[in-house]
């Protein structure tokens, strides 16, 4: 990790994330707060990022050329002016409408994201019994079609009825098809699909129930906002790793591993050529890393200002890879077992998505002794990944409504923000626990987040490079960090990283398919909500344009598009005594400029102050 590092320049005041004028200081900012420390900053942004599955080659060049340069990006821009997705925007005010996107995109992807943890927990407390329920097909719910792995070898010597044609299993053997009692276990009893997403049949208490305690689990964490959940991710993106280490032991120890192992491993060097794989990729990393959801910007603000963001975005980058990475160990050594046990070969028992983690793993977890252990073990992991994400997400949100109003009754309610957006949360993902639920989770997922997420990045870079300026920048950074940005990140940001996101943008386009799950094919009716729901974040970016344009001074058009783009009387540093080069003032700061001054004597020094709106309120001043 030593190269993460960066070469800090000997003047540098920036050392280990902080100046030795701030040594003693609890909280840099003391309107906003900071981390506690720089390892609760990271622990959360790891938990944020990581996701699972690679595809080694590629990934790694899509990782190195567009992922940590974007991250980086995004880091650096919210830590800088200490603001959410939304007061980062200060830099040009007319494409603020990027941080609406990001906001709506985060609001789309809290709501089922929530949905998936409490699905976690259900499976999470249906393992505590002696027997998995989703082990043999002698549930109330099985068909005539379902034969369990474990009585696979029952099925062909007469014990029991031959199995009648089905769907094609996640683990079948050459001469039966079947359908696993673990699919049949999330179809029938899980979710008891209905047939169509216009269907919704009756909810599901207890996935109604499980969503609640997802949503309070998630409010308790952030009760008192980063200084609650910062303590939290100590465990939430530790303990995975432990986990992983222990189903990895286990999984390595198992016959068949091998090849499993050898099956994730063994790239296909006849597709390597293929615009495709390439394009996968890229979305991997690009999604995987939480790039555009704004959840980067928000975690980077609560960041002091001369905190070291270059290190922290090579390190997360780097653990989000090589977790993704490990966690494909795990899951294809026990898919290697499992597909060793039927005699098929690794691909039929393969899996991806939703079918992946609620029913392929499920079932090969099965085959090994005391399998309601590792099952506990493999749900809590995925509880905790998916926590880690969901934190990010509504603080997220809840940063960008505090930002936005910023006055001091809203700082001091921002409890009251969190449970009001959580209870909002809850609310709106009451239909997706339906027993249509699934098919509009899958919906969300692939148009509320996807489309829209690279034309929001896309956007974003372009912005902060070519309409505010890359020199402009690249200063901002030095001023900052007390080192510029390296020579590799400079060429990325201006040239290699936008393409890759065109590219990823053309790709989407001419890559497109009608959304299906399993056989069943969307009605049109349903993919022109997908469609509208991916419009209503990118949305945001003209219609926020074109309001600007319309209030900002300027006789001509033109002027008035210089006026809107160019970065408003606030933009720099939150705090006064970080606001040195271009950014000093001559003359003291008014009050609509928004910055904290920082008192020498916090209990001392609090003077009343007119806000913009004409109310009082108190306001630390620098004597």
């Amino acid at each position: 990790m030593a190269a993460a590092q960066g070469p800090v320049a000997p003047s540098s005041p920036a050392q280990n994330g902080a100046v030795p004028s701030e040594a003693t200081k609890k909280d840099q900012n003391l309107k906003r707060g900071n981390w506690g420390n720089q390892i609760e900053f990271v622990l959360t942004s790891v938990g944020y990022a990581v996701g699972l599955g690679a595809f080694m080659f590629p990934y790694f060049i899509m990782l190195t050329f567009c992922g940590i340069p974007l991250f980086f990006m995004e880091l650096s821009f919210g830590q800088f002016a200490s603001q959410g997705c939304l007061g980062v925007w200060r830099i040009s005010p007319m494409f603020k409408g990027v941080g609406y996107g990001m906001t709506v995109v985060s609001a789309y992807i809290g709501i089922y994201y929530n949905v998936v943890i409490c699905i976690a927990f259900y499976y999470f407390f249906s393992s505590m019994t002696p027997v998995l329920p989703w082990a043999y097909c002698s549930n109330p719910w099985n068909t005539p079609d379902c034969a369990g792995v474990l009585d696979a070898s029952n099925a062909t010597n007469g014990s029991r009825p031959p199995a009648l044609p089905g769907n094609l299993s996640h683990a079948l053997n050459h001469t039966l098809q079947r359908t696993s009692p673990s699919e049949e276990y999330w179809r029938l009893y899980v979710l008891k699909l209905s047939d169509d997403i216009g269907n919704f049949g009756e909810v599901r208490l207890p996935l109604l129930g499980c969503l609640g305690v997802s949503w309070v689990v998630v409010f308790l964490c952030l009760i008192r906002g980063v200084k609650s959940s910062g303590k939290v991710v100590y465990f939430t993106a530790t303990f995975p790793y432990v986990v992983l280490t222990i189903l990895f032991i286990r999984g390595v120890t198992l016959e068949g591993a091998f090849t499993g192992i050898m099956y994730y491993l063994t790239p296909q060097w006849d597709k390597i050529l293929e615009a495709k794989v390439w394009g996968d990729a890229a979305s991997q990393i690009f999604y995987s890393l939480g790039c555009a959801w704004g959840g980067l910007i928000t975690m980077a603000s609560y960041s002091k200002f001369h905190n070291n963001c270059y290190r922290d975005s090579v390190i997360i980058s780097i653990t989000n890879c090589a977790t993704s990475v490990y966690a494909g160990f795990v899951i294809f050594s026990i898919l290697g077992f499992m597909a060793n046990h039927l005699g098929v070969d690794v691909s039929r028992v393969a899996d991806h998505g939703p079918g992946l983690a609620f029913v392929a793993y499920p079932e090969a977890l099965t085959l090994l002794p005391v399998s309601p252990l590792w099952s506990l073990l493999f749900f809590f992991m995925l509880i905790l990944l998916g926590l880690g994400t969901q934190f990010c997400l509504l603080e997220t949100l809840v940063t960008a409504i505090v930002d936005e109003v910023g006055n001091e009754w809203i700082l001091q309610k921002k409890t009251y923000v969190t449970l009001g957006v959580a209870v909002a949360g809850f609310l709106l993902g009451i239909p997706l626990t339906s027993q249509a639920g699934i098919y509009w989770l899958l919906l969300m997922d692939n148009y509320a987040a996807s489309f829209s997420l690279v034309v929001i990045s896309c956007i974003m870079c372009v912005s902060i490079i070519y309409i505010y300026g890359h020199h402009n920048y690249f200063q901002d950074i030095q001023m900052m960090l007390g080192f510029p940005p390296p020579l590799f990140f400079q060429i990325c940001w201006r040239f290699v990283s936008p393409a890759i996101i065109f590219f990823i943008l053309i790709f989407t386009v001419i890559q497109y398919q009608p959304i299906t799950y399993n056989h069943y094919q969307y009605p049109g009716w349903a993919v022109a909500i997908g469609f509208l729901m991916a419009l209503s974040s990118v949305i945001c970016i003209p219609l926020y344009a074109l309001y600007q344009l319309c209030r900002t001074d300027g006789d001509t058009l033109l002027q008035r598009l210089k006026n809107a783009t160019k970065p408003s009387r606030d933009w720099g540093p939150a705090l006064l005594e970080h606001r040195t080069g271009r950014y000093a003032r001559t003359i003291p700061p008014s009050p609509e400029d928004g910055l904290e001054v920082q008192p020498l004597h916090p209990d001392k020094a609090q003077i009343p102050t007119v806000g913009s709106n004409g109310s009082s309120r108190l306001q630390d001043s620098r004597i």
